[in-house]
């Protein structure tokens, strides 16, 4: 396969996820807006990449090898998930919150799972990308099979659980901080969580189970939420 079959392919995921989310919108998003906000959490994950690279290289040591299961955790919520939702995040507060068209609270929820789409869809990109040996094609629908019901799916999520609680946020402008962050280290906490769980799989084949739980939780939440906020939109505060 040449490399605008694995980009093409590895842009097919969170493309499928995005048609998906953007039905849930009563009052649709421009097209040049939705696009704006997915590559920008597309240029984010690059970003997101050498920080995580830079913190791996910094915590390393001879500790890691004597507390090898807390480096796992401090790592993958501090060095990885908490980066992550972070910065989807920083997309939104930075690109979205003052445009004009961030005109209701869902779109708080719409616009964080656009950006974290186009996150994940760079991550898939580099997963297809051949570092050595090129893939075959059973391999690349295989790959992208469980990332699409995985990691493509989970960072959508987590990503609307932010949303969420920024989109509560504006109804109740006093706690807005804490609502923030209280979204953002339920999501850090649950995407930490995901990882450990897909590295321990390796071990214990039960483990996979959490994965499970944990998408089919914030799926029910998600829709809730998306719910819940379209009927105290009428009571905004934006």
């Amino acid at each position: 396969m040449s490399y605008p079959i694995y980009i093409a392919l590895g842009l097919l995921p969170s493309i499928i996820w995005l048609l998906f989310f953007l039905r849930k919108d009563a009052h649709p998003e421009s097209n040049k807006m939705v696009l704006k906000i997915f590559f920008y959490g597309m240029a984010i994950a690059i970003v997101a990449a050498l920080i995580e690279i830079g913190i791996f290289k910094i915590i390393q040591g001879s500790w890691t090898k004597v507390f090898p299961f807390l480096f796992l955790i401090l790592y993958h919520f501090f060095g990885i998930a908490l980066i992550e939702e972070f910065l989807k995040y920083s997309v939104i507060k930075q690109k979205v919150l003052n445009n004009p068209e961030f005109d209701e609270p869902v779109d708080a929820m719409l616009y964080m799972i656009i950006a974290a789409l186009g996150f994940a869809a760079l991550e898939n990109i580099f997963v297809l990308l051949p570092s050595g040996k090129p893939l075959f094609f059973l391999e690349v629908t295989a790959i992208l099979s469980l990332r699409f019901i995985g990691a493509t799916f989970l960072h959508a999520l987590c990503s609307g659980v932010v949303g969420f609680f920024l989109a509560l946020s504006f109804f109740k402008t006093k706690r807005r901080l804490r609502l923030i962050i209280l979204g953002l280290g339920i999501a850090t906490a649950l995407h930490c969580l995901y990882n450990f769980a897909i590295i321990k799989t390796a071990e214990n084949f039960y483990f996979v189970l959490i994965p499970i739980i944990i998408l089919i939780g914030l799926a029910f939440f998600v829709s809730f939420g998306f719910r819940k906020v379209k009927k105290m939109a009428s009571i905004c505060k934006l």
